[in-house]
């Protein structure tokens, strides 16, 4: 067999202790190990259970309020498959720290694409935004962030805000002018370091996800209990006799028009303000959505619009809003300027499910193995071809990213009009 000789070993070694320093992101969201042969006989789907939210009712006589709750649950996926191939020559090959190099820029390039992958999902879904009309300042942006996780209960612990370079150091820059903050604000200034802020643990990106503007205006939705633009969560649905798990995440509406509307905005509705999940308090402020997908008629936004207004057990245990119902509720787009996105969420909002590549000993291909410590795993393999005398290399890795709590989950942007 054509195995890996001990230079290769060493090498793959340093790949591998560089491998979890690279993965920052990845590292600031739940891991959630699934059995691989599980996965393969579920098409690589397996559905996770969302947080369970109990219903509360007062006085003594409870005949009337014992009912099943309903356990609503995600659809977990691995659905990212990427490979780094590279072919050095015979000749190449005598360089054994130009191989060394090659094998680390590999590494490089896969990590950094899960951490694109963690901040692609972290854009698209985060349905809690703080939009600021001006530049990053400092510590008050993260205040406004904490805010609005606090108003809607999610948990104190484990949360994490990620900024562009520019944002997060217009955030240094409040630091390092306060000269009574000591060693803190020197460390802004020398190194452009912020910290811990308002109950978040800042990150920051060399480079950041912009989202788009939205041009849509003057569009109004019917938000009265007849109009049926509210959401009913159940855990499953039976169609054509055949019983399956419903994702709640997400609502098909029909709006007054679609125009303009696009994947990405961040909408609000007139009279729709957030409730806290847990005592369903009315925090009395807009609740911000995000828009999915748009059709001819109809937008999928993200969460659903759950006012209770149908009255369901479901209902009432995940109830996110409160209606002030109206037959022209405003649409309004908040994302005005096309700006980088930077997203803000609690660690169990974000699931990585790491998945990995079945290999055949006898193949005749040698391969290392090894997982990092967010259980990735990266497969490394080589293949001499004997005509040409050109070696194949690749480097694999497999993994899944979903949303499972997108109201866990949202972001913020500046420079907005």
């Amino acid at each position: 067999m054509n195995d890996f000789n001990k230079e290769e070993r060493l090498a793959w070694e340093k790949i591998l202790e560089g491998f979890e320093d690279d993965m920052v992101l990845s590292q600031a969201v739940h891991v959630h190990e699934i059995d691989q042969v599980l996965m393969e006989r579920t098409g690589d789907i397996l559905w996770r259970p969302e947080p369970n939210i109990m219903p509360i009712y007062s006085g003594v006589d409870m005949t009337e309020n014992f009912v099943a709750v309903v356990q609503l649950s995600v659809p977990t996926q691995i659905g990212y498959e990427y490979s780094v191939p590279w072919t050095m020559t015979h000749l190449e090959l005598r360089d054994a720290l130009q191989n060394d190099r090659l094998g680390m820029a590999a590494k490089q390039r896969l990590s950094s694409q899960i951490n694109y992958s963690v901040m692609e999902v972290a854009r698209d879904f985060g349905t809690i935004v703080s939009v600021k009309s001006g530049a990053a300042s400092g510590y008050t942006d993260v205040a406004d962030m904490e805010a609005m996780f606090n108003r809607v209960g999610i948990p104190h612990s484990d949360r994490h805000i990620a900024y562009n370079t520019g944002d997060y150091n217009s955030m240094a820059a409040d630091l390092a002018n306060r000269e009574t903050m000591g060693e803190i604000g020197t460390k802004a200034y020398r190194e452009s370091f912020v910290g811990n802020i308002a109950n978040f643990k800042l990150l920051k990106l060399d480079y950041g996800l912009s989202l788009a503007a939205g041009t849509a205006t003057g569009l109004t939705i019917d938000t009265r209990t007849a109009a049926g633009n509210y959401h009913q969560p159940r855990a499953t649905r039976t169609t054509n006799g055949l019983r399956g798990n419903v994702d709640n995440r997400f609502q098909v509406i029909t709006p007054s028009a679609v125009t303009n509307l696009a994947a990405g905005n961040v909408i609000t509705f007139a009279g729709i303000t957030e409730v806290h999940h847990i005592n369903k308090q009315s925090t009395g402020e807009l609740k911000t959505f995000r828009v999915m997908d748009v059709g001819t008629s109809t937008i999928t936004i993200c969460p659903p619009i759950i006012s209770a207004q149908g009255g369901t057990i479901g209902e009432v245990q995940y109830q996110n809003c409160e209606v002030a119902a109206s037959a022209t509720a405003a649409i309004t787009v908040i994302n005005t300027v096309r700006r980088a996105f930077n997203p803000a969420w609690h660690k169990d909002a974000i699931e990585l499910v790491p998945g990995r590549h079945a290999h055949t000993a006898d193949a005749g291909v040698p391969t290392l193995r090894a997982s990092t410590a967010q259980g990735i795993e990266i497969s490394f393999r080589k293949f001499e071809d004997i005509d040409t005398l050109l070696t194949k290399y690749r480097m694999d890795i497999r993994y899944g990213v979903t949303a499972v709590q997108p109201e866990m989950m949202g972001g913020q942007l500046f420079r907005q009009t």
